[in-house]
């Protein structure tokens, strides 16, 4: 038949026990002498115990400690542990919300490099367009003879630059990439920093708690051991009073240092700031390249132009030149309407390809 479980009565007589033998009451002798029960059973109806010792307790007995002094010890473990809890639910109300705002700071700045990295997908498309269509240009213009050469020659000329441009954009984006990465594993390891020191406070304000209750049962104990002197006892218990408010102390100053904690995380935080921003800035300066370069693309365009009307004043070939020029013209308008207006949109269209010619 399975038993009941532990009831009062069982862990009062434990107690007495305990104390004819002249042992120390505690949660885990109490459940050696009953050979069964939960610690949370057993620990709830010691509680209740010495709850009702102290109540029951009106005049103290001769030459134990005075009630006075026993208060005192008890209040000072109560406004240590009070203290502690606090400072514990606000430290960790802090952490939470420097998590928070970590993660944010990290959404934020993963959106920021996907957005860069679209607007540069879509530039070096529209970059890829305008090569394709440079190279159909160079092709034709080389059919005309061995007199397009030299203008062949820039033309390549101004490819070249244009490569190396872009390469030089592809390892803008690729230190971009790398930055972003970063700072997502610095976020990574922000947090599990916080997480742990979280946990690393928890622990340490539970072993704060466990010594004070350990400080009070032996403040108790001094009561129970009728065989010293009231002077020796007192003595003791002002030496167990002074370790209380010690263990106070330090627990104000380890309060202390997580508030100093609490300070460097935030700082770390307006780090995280401050290198998001340089992100944004670094991709402000590659939407300022790409404006260079399509400038710089707009001049190419524009030599071709100048150096085909400085043929054109030359010699007499620029005419039949021309005829082909306006033919291929004529192709491209054949061409979908989509790819023009994207080119139209994109950049100015280049002055070879005007009405003008």
């Amino acid at each position: 038949m399975a038993r009941n479980g532990i009831q009062y009565a069982d862990v009062h007589r434990a107690i007495d026990e305990l104390i004819a033998r002249g042992d120390t009451p505690s949660v885990q002798r109490i459940r050696e002498i009953l050979g069964t029960g939960s610690f949370t059973t057993i620990s709830e109806h010691f509680r209740q115990w010495r709850d009702e010792r102290e109540h029951n307790r009106d005049v103290p007995p001769a030459g134990e400690v005075p009630e006075s002094v026993v208060t005192l010890a008890t209040e000072l473990w109560h406004q240590a542990r009070h203290a502690a809890n606090e400072g514990l639910a606000h430290y960790r109300e802090e952490a939470d919300g420097h998590v928070k705002a970590a993660q944010a700071d990290k959404q934020q700045a993963t959106l920021e490099a996907e957005n860069a990295a679209q607007r540069e997908s879509a530039l070096a498309e529209h970059l890829r367009h305008r090569e394709a269509h440079i190279e159909g240009l160079s092709t034709r213009l080389a059919e005309s003879g061995s007199q397009q050469e030299h203008l062949q020659q820039r033309c390549d000329s101004a490819e070249a630059s244009r490569r190396a441009e872009a390469q030089k954009r592809a390892e803008l984006e690729t230190q971009l990439q790398q930055q972003a990465r970063t700072h997502e594993q610095a976020l990574e390891d922000r947090q599990a920093g916080f997480e742990k020191q979280l946990a690393e406070e928890q622990q340490r304000n539970e072993t704060t708690e466990s010594k004070l209750l350990a400080l009070l049962d032996s403040v108790r104990q001094e009561r129970l051991n009728d065989d010293k002197t009231h002077a020796r006892r007192h003595r003791q218990l002002e030496t167990r009073l002074e370790e209380a408010t010690t263990a106070k102390a330090d627990a104000e100053q380890e309060l202390r240092r997580h508030e100093e904690a609490r300070n460097y995380w935030q700082q770390r935080c307006e780090q995280a700031e401050a290198e998001a921003q340089r992100h944004r800035d670094a991709a402000a300066r590659e939407k300022q390249t790409a404006g260079q370069l399509r400038e710089k693309l707009e001049r190419a365009e524009g030599l071709l132009a100048s150096e085909r009307d400085r043929r054109a004043r030359d010699d007499g070939w620029q005419t039949e030149l021309d005829q082909r020029l306006d033919a291929l013209h004529r192709k491209i308008a054949t061409l979908p309407a989509s790819t023009l207006n994207d080119d139209d949109n994109q950049l100015p269209a280049p002055s070879g390809s005007s009405s003008d010619d």
